[in-house]
């Protein structure tokens, strides 16, 4: 993506009432942090909400990746350069790191709080286990504990309702989602062993991932998308919209993260707000028997 069409999507975004951006260290190794500040260079810093994340290697140097107090003071300090900014609003743990103990990983975002780098601190794709046990280490630490918790939740992937989502509410997090539309699947484009649109993630190599590639081949959920589409159509909503207006309608509070790649796909997804759920709506969607055990 050029910083042309970044900088469009970016103020397609505020035009919708968008403020809340969340990006991380690892998203084009610093490259998507410095697209996202241009863009947003000429936006009041106070209006914006921003989120960024750290955990993944950034270099080769064994230190230069994990959870250890060592790596978050430093990719903090990389993360607000890149980024233009004297804090982030949200600071996120992007995996749970086994290597470090989680007293030192804890003490170190609340020590972020406390110096005024970040408002908040989260967690991305966090066991209900790991949630719980990160509260009650800031407790006994007196620091600030996580305030969000970000997974992968969509019609296809409804494992976090299980155990995740009630240890979040209980623990009064907010709860954000990333990949909403199933890396597409629930976008209407694609269809059961068919070649994808040229200009789509799918079609290319390098970007397609194991999800994707996994689920373009399941057939039951490939016809679960198809029903899914079909309802939309009917109903009269972009098959998008609809996908994430159901994360919305289905977990009242929480945020939907939108990775449009073109403005036309995130006007689709801002008509998600407008969407009003009924009970036959919901009825319909699940009928199709959605978030079945697929293994994806």
């Amino acid at each position: 993506m050029g910083p042309s069409t970044a900088n469009q999507l970016i103020h397609t975004a505020l035009d919708g009432g968008i403020t809340f951006f969340d990006t991380a260290d690892i998203y084009d190794y610093g490259g998507a942090e410095m697209a996202l500040a241009k863009a947003l260079e000429s936006t009041t810093r106070q209006k914006i909400l921003l989120a960024s994340k750290v955990y993944f290697p950034m270099s080769d140097d064994p230190l230069d990746s994990g959870l250890s107090r060592r790596h978050i003071f430093a990719s903090i300090d990389n993360s607000l350069k890149r980024l233009k900014t004297d804090y982030l609003d949200l600071y996120q743990c992007h995996r749970y790191d086994d290597g470090t103990p989680l007293e030192e990983t804890v003490q170190a975002m609340g020590d972020l709080v406390q110096a005024g780098k970040i408002r908040h601190w989260g967690t991305s794709t966090w066991s209900s286990t790991q949630l719980r046990d990160s509260v009650a280490m800031a407790h006994a630490l007196g620091v600030s504990p996580p305030a969000t918790e970000q997974a992968r939740y969509n019609l296809l992937c409804r494992e976090v309702e299980k155990e995740v989502v009630p240890a979040a509410r209980e623990l009064g997090m907010g709860l954000l989602w990333w990949s909403p539309l199933a890396q597409g699947i629930l976008s209407g484009k694609y269809q059961f062993q068919s070649k994808p649109p040229s200009e789509s993630r799918a079609a290319d190599p390098g970007r397609i991932g194991d999800f994707l590639d996994q689920a373009l081949q399941h057939k039951q959920a490939m016809h679960f998308a198809a029903q899914f589409h079909q309802l939309a159509q009917e109903i009269g909503h972009p098959t998008a919209s609809l996908a994430l207006s159901w994360c919305l309608d289905k977990q009242p509070g929480s945020t939907v993260l939108v990775g449009a790649r073109t403005p036309e796909q995130l006007n689709e997804a801002l008509q998600a707000t407008e969407i009003a759920w009924t009970d036959d709506i919901r009825v319909a969607v699940d009928k199709m028997k959605c978030g079945q055990d697929w293994g994806l």
